[in-house]
């Protein structure tokens, strides 16, 4: 089975995401560093609707400049939000993982067994 893990070496949760996936037989791991190389803002629109999941709901409010650009407000649109992760990686809340079964933000890490 193919995973890709959209990753943050300096999370913790990511770290053990990827843990997880590295330490299951017949798993091959492609790991993204989403800061060095984002996904595209098409992409990100995937992830989010096979994961079942808004944009809002993906964001990353703590260590981001979400409030700031207003992302967190009510009046925040899927699409601004979008183009926001796009520009700004780092509003991307992590680690997003995506196999076979479907996408998760893996948040707790064990989320990803859901996946395998």
């Amino acid at each position: 089975m193919k995973a890709t893990i959209w990753h943050n070496p300096k999370c913790g949760t990511s770290r053990k995401t990827l843990a997880i996936l590295e330490e299951t037989a017949g798993v091959d791991v492609e790991v993204v560093e989403y800061l060095k190389n984002p996904p595209t803002r098409d992409k990100l629109e995937q992830l989010y609707k096979d994961a079942g999941m808004s944009p809002k709901e993906g964001l990353r409010v703590r260590g981001s400049p979400a409030e700031e650009l207003g992302l967190t407000s009510d009046d925040a649109t899927d699409d601004q939000i979008l183009d926001a992760m796009a520009k700004e990686p780092i509003l991307i809340n992590r680690p997003l993982v995506e196999t076979d079964k479907g996408v998760a933000l893996c948040r707790p890490q064990e989320k990803v067994r859901e996946l395998l």
